[in-house]
């Protein structure tokens, strides 16, 4: 099996270097290249065929949003990971990479880190995106593809009537939450939980984002934020999410517990506290990402009688988190990107819309 060809895209000389020496010393990665700016990378991008680039967001001549938009225009299937300052600005110019085509984002080293941590850092967070996106997971998280399921969504009624959504999304999760949520209706009569693995400033611009488009309110979650009909809330980053049951409100919980999975917020503790407040009345949607944050806690909706919809293999960016759960077999709908929200409509307003007479008919009341 060949190597995959990284091309490294940074204005700074030293981020080069760390980059380029943790790509080589990975046996199953190259240096394709590097340049100094996005308009030398479009030129290197022809003439050394890279499997991926790593493109800086703020650099002169042409910056890395500009740099993405021209390689989506001619090069559609490339991948291209961002490398973001945590910085408010970065944060604003990533969202604005993702949404131009590029496929996922690292943030860099902070300057309080030595170039030891900050190598290290570079080799947990980039290397395996790398290996994801391009196909090839790391062994420990190798994911074998089952077997479509294909029933049709008008002959499976939820066994209670659902009171929640909780989605979980990482890799390609940003554009798959762009995609869905401007189709909620404005008058959607449940409460929509989202975990999306980014990192603290990102969550609350996403949120935004999602808003501006949106007919629900979006905003990025608060502490004892009372959790109601036609809202949804982003958890953001570097804290986990719950919903906690006080008195006959059901209000939204913040917590610093060690990540799961690697992941803080994590998709597993928001939908395990999903199954206990819950239960049946629970619909879980688990989005395309890298990894298998949201599996455990599936299981958890599962055993409780709740509905699980996962993103399909095709129009994932990355299907480590959906296809663990179809893989596990307790997906009840493994669905293209493009009928999530109408299933997710669907789903909620089933039982709204039972008729008394045909409810009895259908032996469910």
């Amino acid at each position: 099996m060949s190597a995959l060809r990284v091309l490294v895209v940074d204005d700074s000389a030293v981020i080069r270097r760390v980059v380029r020496e943790v790509v080589a010393a990975d046996p199953e990665l190259e240096v394709a290249g590097v340049a100094a700016n996005g308009k030398i990378a479009l030129a290197m991008v022809d003439q050394c065929s890279p499997d991926v680039v790593i493109m800086d967001i703020e650099m002169p001549e042409m910056d890395g949003v500009t740099a993405v938009r021209e390689i989506r225009r001619n090069h559609p299937k490339l991948r291209v990971i961002m490398f973001s300052n945590l910085t408010e600005r970065a944060a604003l110019a990533t969202l604005d990479a993702l949404a131009a085509g590029a496929d996922d984002y690292v943030t860099k080293p902070s300057n309080a880190q030595s170039v030891t941590e900050g190598s290290e850092r570079i080799r947990e967070q980039l290397v395996p995106k790398i290996k994801a996106l391009c196909g090839r997971r790391l062994r420990q998280t190798i994911i074998r593809s089952p077997i479509q399921l294909s029933a049709s969504p008008k002959l499976i009624l939820p066994s209670s009537k659902i009171e929640v959504v909780a989605i979980g999304a990482s890799t390609g999760g940003p554009n798959a939450l762009a995609e869905i949520m401007p189709r909620i209706p404005g008058d959607f009569p449940v409460p929509i939980l989202i975990v999306q693995h980014m990192p603290p400033v990102f969550t609350a611009f996403l949120a935004e984002r999602l808003a501006a488009s949106a007919q629900i309110p979006i905003k990025e979650a608060s502490p004892n934020a009372r959790v109601e009909p036609n809202h949804a809330w982003i958890a953001p980053g570097d804290f986990h999410m719950t919903v906690v049951p006080e008195a006959l409100q059901t209000h939204l919980a913040m917590d610093q517990r060690p990540p799961q999975n690697s992941c803080r917020p994590s998709v597993d503790v928001l939908f395990r506290s999903v199954a206990e407040v819950f239960g049946s009345r629970s619909l879980a949607v688990v989005l395309t990402g890298m990894g298998q944050d949201g599996l455990r806690g599936c299981e958890y909706i599962h055993e409780a009688g709740g509905q699980i919809v996962v993103q399909d293999e095709a129009t994932s960016v990355v299907w480590g988190m959906p296809g663990a759960v179809a893989n596990a077999g307790i997906a009840d709908r493994i669905l293209p990107l493009a009928a999530i929200a109408e299933e997710i409509i669907r789903s909620v307003t089933a039982r709204r819309c039972l008729q008394p007479e045909s409810a009895v008919q259908a032996g469910v009341v």
